[in-house]
């Protein structure tokens, strides 16, 4: 029996991960044989094939880049259907927003197998929906949304997403166990129990209907010192006249009426009086509303299962177009799929990035060259300007001189 065990487990341990979707735009315009643009609406954006204006591999960072400003964009592949029960589900995928993105959605949904991908649109039911998405500052997260029994349930934590214009992998683990795991560029950003995290089922708990606080309980930390009394020369009023002020010599009481000195702060005035405060002793600390197992609460082990997973869509809108969509992978191994990444996502990055502050240093060159350039075009205008003046000073000078020399012909002749 032993040798069995011992046997299941290796048998397990060394299975082939099951790939049930791999994508990454290797064969050129084929893409388009496999990835169905919805007919839903006629004014959605187009997705082109491109690796961007910086990438760290000419063709393997290829992928499907929005292109149009300001539109809805509704595309989706189809593969095998099948279900995750019993199984671990991984869904991976890269991202880069080299338009810096201003507002716009970079997230992936994973549909039923029956979707209709010609009629699919913002509304088509789905079961997962996972990625970045932004709208200026206040909107830099990670969705995680599922669908349970018809309904969508967001996260109930906040997941912040990459903003930068670089290439990032995002990864979402769900594991049968009703845990989840999201990592972006292959490291953890957030883990837990989909229980727990997502409000799926009724509380287990809720406050006791029956119970109520006691009349006589007491709340009070502090209260006022019964013998503490007020001191008799304490009440003086807060403004009193001003003892220095002296009516002027020219009021005129029956033009200005009665004299009064004006009111000054009191200096001996010790505001309210407030009796000093002693520990209750008859504080009993907050009353805690006790609870009771909820009735309406049903453990449910199968959250994490879908019965039919068949499609991929990015159905998103984006204010900003640009945004590249590579490295697409459904499978039920995390290993495999922390593999992947590394040999795609983990590859490209560095040269990437590379390639990025290499431009931008050029950008930047071009830019002190073309600033150059216009200072050294004005500083010439100008001497330019000078030399126009000087050469028009220099013809009135001889004019005068000729004009000189004439009056004085004209004097000798004279």
């Amino acid at each position: 029996m032993k040798a069995l065990v011992i046997a299941a487990f290796l048998a397990v341990a060394c299975a082939d991960p099951k790939v049930y979707l791999r994508e990454q735009f290797d064969d050129g315009d084929e893409w388009k044989s496999r990835w169905v643009e919805s007919k839903h609406k006629s004014d959605y954006g187009k997705f082109v094939l491109t690796a961007g204006k910086f990438y760290g591999d000419a063709e393997k960072d290829k992928g499907l880049q929005s292109s149009q400003d300001a539109r809805f964009y509704s595309m989706s592949t189809r593969f095998n259907s099948f279900s995750n029960e019993g199984e671990t589900l991984v869904i991976q995928f890269t991202v880069k927003h080299e338009q810096s993105i201003d507002c716009g959605g970079g997230y992936i949904k994973l549909f039923p197998g029956e979707l209709n991908q010609e009629e699919m649109h913002g509304e088509s039911s789905y079961n997962i929906m996972f990625g970045p998405d932004i709208c200026g500052p206040g909107t830099k997260k990670v969705h995680v949304i599922f669908n349970y029994k018809g309904k969508n349930h967001l996260i109930n934590k906040d997941i912040r997403c990459k903003d930068d214009e670089y290439t990032h992998l995002y990864t979402l683990i769900v594991r049968p166990d009703n845990t989840y795991e999201v990592k972006i560029d292959n490291k953890k950003v957030e883990s837990g129990s989909l229980e727990e995290d997502w409000d799926f089922l009724p509380s287990k708990k809720i406050k006791d209907p029956e119970a109520t606080k006691p009349d006589d309980w007491d709340e009070r930390e502090k209260i006022d010192d019964p013998e503490d009394s007020k001191p008799e020369d304490w009440d003086r009023s807060e403004h009193i006249p001003d003892p220095d002020a002296k009516k002027p010599d020219d009021w005129d009481e029956e033009m200005d009426g009665e004299w009064e000195p004006p009111m000054i702060t009191n200096p001996e005035y010790k505001g309210e009086w407030k009796p000093r405060k002693i520990d209750n002793p008859d504080y009993k600390g907050k009353w805690v509303h006790p609870e009771i197992d909820n009735p309406e609460y049903t453990p449910d082990s199968s959250i994490y299962k879908y019965d039919s997973n068949g499609v991929l869509g990015l159905d998103l809108w984006q204010v900003k177009s640009g945004t590249i969509f590579d490295n697409f992978l459904i499978t039920n191994d995390e290993k495999f799929a922390e593999e992947v990444g590394n040999e795609t996502w983990g590859v490209t990055k560095d040269p990437e990035k590379k390639m990025k502050e290499a431009q931008e240093e050029e950008d930047r060159k071009k830019r002190e060259e073309d600033e150059k350039t216009m200072k050294d075009e004005i500083k010439d205008e100008g001497e330019g300007e000078e030399e126009k003046e000087e050469d028009e000073e220099d013809d009135e000078d001889e004019e005068e001189e000729n004009e000189e020399e004439t009056d004085s012909n004209l004097k000798d002749e004279l």
